[in-house]
């Protein structure tokens, strides 16, 4: 068990941040998913702006690598292609 103050305040602090890291991660996730199900090229263009920007914040926040959201929008915009 955490002796000090501070860490009793970082393993506070840490449970919040992962918390809130695992559900935009999630929802990310889904956004995603929605995309691919998606068979109109219309109605995917204008999620996959949306999904673009989740994508970026996950990658800025250090959530995910960047180079996995390169990929993972490169592989959106492919799909979005081939509709």
């Amino acid at each position: 068990m955490a002796n000090h103050k501070s860490a009793l305040k970082r393993i506070r602090s840490n449970e919040s941040k992962r918390l809130r890291n695992r559900y935009k991660h999630k929802t990310t996730r889904n956004a995603i998913k929605k995309l691919r199900e998606t068979s109109s090229k219309e109605e995917a263009q204008k999620l996959f702006v949306d999904v673009t920007s989740m994508i970026d914040k996950l990658a800025k926040k250090n959530i995910i690598h960047a180079n996995k959201a390169a990929n993972l929008k490169s592989g959106l915009a492919k799909h979005i292609a081939t509709l």
